[in-house]
């Protein structure tokens, strides 16, 4: 068996983990998402099931026959059932616990497994093999009557169970007769009876997510796709910070042997900008709070200044680019990269993102804490660099290492943080800051509609005074620049398909980067092109195109950041948010109405 991406994520806003196929833990990080990887054996070129795999939590029934698998009804908690060529069977729920208790949310760095049998009593192993310092060695073990410790590692981690422990740490095939608890948090002692309080823990935690899940205003059309997205997007929040991450993994190459292998398991501030957008627009107003939070600070100390396009999870500023030698990488194809270089890169665009992201909070009178007259001061500094940026070169949103220009997706972003701010002015009642504020943007509108806008080719360009095509031109309706029916961006869009369209799906561009030519598509611009088509008017094509993106998703309803181009295989870090934000935009978009059944 070789490594795919059909995995299920479990994690409460802390902890997180990936499932594959058969019940195994194959990735999760301690102590945060950006850790140490516990599980490792995603990025082995080794089969999970070997004898001498590192890296995994796995729970094997002898003589399997069949597994069964899907999460519990609106909830991020998996139930594996395994049954064996005796037709004996036992489920596996695997979550991380999350609820309210003591006026908070319990949110530990904690995953749970509960096993149970469900007939006869099938003879089981289970085999924890958590690895240290990036796959370089096996955890060392320490046990006591019944817990496991596992050091070695950034943090010490502990088993509490009611196995038998020795059966754990000698791999031996036992019956299992009654259900087994296994707690795995960190190095504190278990104080309560572990059966007791773990069957507490996921009766609590399921009432949370199927709580939050009810606030939710979801379209009537593909409930269940927008749902388990909504539910992942909030897995990928790091809660304590309010940080976004992209994705819960690093290092899965966007297609076979690229190179193209980077670390997502950062706050990109454009992909955070788009989660809570879809979130917001679902009636997620917590996780536009809680990432405010996070840019607030980031604002705070940029000062003015340059913000870069990512930080880490606690605000970090430095996340430096080094490889794991010990691993090999998905399937064997490596380097492992721990770190991301964009943190370099001027990307101007994130000064759009900031405002855009903010500007919700000076109408929005469902938040706690609404955007003061404070707020707007501390965001003008942004809107100043953004003016000050727009017609400079930069890196762009797709983050190119080796060359630079002056890109009108960034240049676009910086007039919607200007004119944003102008709204948000208004509502204040600042109306000399909105003068001020619409009179850039319009200065800025007129610069970007010369300087983007090709005459000869009778459509935007990617770059100023240039001829390539790029998908990110599709959003120039999104963020209110030009409507889809304006003549220049109707010839945009077409362009913009007959280049980058490669069967149903859509690439980024076309032409050779610093790794060569793509050779996979982008999930989101796909997404992007679906949004076009219907503004465009042709609705049932855009309906038989998101359909056909419903099907290329994994068992667990997810995607992935890239995708084949005859859509059989998914590559790129997973599960990624971008994706997921183009599939609930979508549906959005493209439901009927809940009027229609009422």
């Amino acid at each position: 068996m070789i490594q795919t991406l059909d995995l299920f994520p479990i994690g409460n806003c802390s902890a997180s983990a990936l499932i594959d196929r058969h019940g195994r833990f194959v990735w999760a990080c301690v102590p945060r998402v950006d850790g140490d990887p516990m599980f490792s054996a995603l990025l082995s070129d080794r089969d999970p099931a070997a004898a001498d795999v590192q890296g995994v939590w796995d729970i094997q029934a002898e003589g399997l026959a069949q597994t069964r698998q899907g999460y519990l009804r609106n909830t991020p908690i998996v139930r594996t059932e395994l049954t064996n060529k005796d037709g004996e069977s036992l489920e596996i729920l695997d979550f991380a616990p999350r609820y309210r208790q003591f006026g908070r949310i319990y949110r530990p760095m904690a995953m749970i497994r509960l096993i149970r049998p469900i007939s006869g009593a099938p003879r089981i192993r289970i085999r924890m093999r958590p690895s240290v310092n990036w796959g370089q060695a096996p955890a060392r073990q320490t046990t006591g009557s019944n817990h496991i410790r596992y050091v070695g590692g950034p943090t010490t981690m502990r088993l509490t169970t009611n196995a038998p422990v020795s059966h754990i740490t000698e791999e031996r095939l036992f019956r299992l007769e009654e259900p087994i608890a296994m707690f795995l948090g960190p190095d504190e002692g278990f104080d309560a009876d572990v059966m007791a309080t773990t069957t507490r823990m996921l009766t609590e935690t399921t009432h949370y997510w199927r709580e939050w899940v009810r606030t939710l205003s979801v379209p009537l059309e593909w409930q269940g796709a927008v749902i388990r997205s909504a539910i992942t997007l909030k897995l990928c929040a790091y809660e304590e910070t309010g940080a976004i991450v992209a994705a819960l993994t690093t290092s899965i190459p966007e297609h076979a042997e690229s190179g193209r292998n980077w670390d997502y398991r950062y706050c990109w501030l454009r992909d955070a900008y788009y989660v809570v957008q879809a979130l917001t627009r679902l009636g997620a107003a917590d996780m536009l709070e809680n990432y405010l939070s996070y840019l607030r600070n980031l604002v705070a100390e940029a000062g003015g200044g340059h913000v870069q396009p990512v930080y880490g999870v606690g605000l970090e500023p430095g996340l430096t680019e080094k490889i794991a030698t010990a691993l090999p990488g998905y399937r064997g194809m490596g380097p492992v990269r721990i770190g991301n270089q964009a943190h370099e890169h001027l990307q101007h665009d994130v000064y759009g993102q900031i405002i855009l992201s903010t500007v919700q909070a000076f109408f929005d009178e469902r938040l706690l804490r609404q955007a003061t007259v404070e707020d707007f001061r501390a965001l003008e500094p942004v809107g100043e660099r953004a003016y000050e940026v727009y017609a400079t070169p930069d890196a762009s949103l797709w983050e190119f290492r080796g060359r630079e220009a002056i890109h009108t997706y960034s240049a676009v972003m910086c007039w919607a943080a200007c004119d944003r701010l102008g709204n948000a002015a208004v509502q204040l009642g600042l109306l000399e800051r909105a003068a001020l504020w619409n009179a850039r943007a319009d200065e800025m509108r007129a610069v970007i509609e010369d300087r983007a806008y090709n005459e000869e080719l009778g459509r935007y360009a990617a770059t100023f005074d240039g001829d390539e095509l790029d998908a990110s031109l599709l959003q120039l309706v999104d963020v209110r620049f030009t409507p889809a029916s304006d003549p220049k961006m109707a010839a945009t869009i077409e362009a913009v398909e007959k280049g980058l369209r490669r069967g149903p799906y859509m690439l980024r561009y076309a032409v050779p980067d610093d790794f060569g030519e793509p050779k996979t598509a982008f999930n989101i611009c796909t997404f992007w092109l679906i949004e076009a088509l219907h503004l465009s008017g042709r609705s049932a094509e855009a309906r038989e195109l998101f359909e056909e993106m419903l099907t290329r998703r994994t068992a667990a309803g997810l995607l992935s950041e890239d995708i084949s181009f005859d859509g059989d295989e998914l590559w790129g870090n997973y599960p990624q948010t971008y994706s997921l934000v183009g599939l609930i935009n979508c549906a959005a978009l493209l439901s009927k109405p809940w009027a229609a059944v009422r």
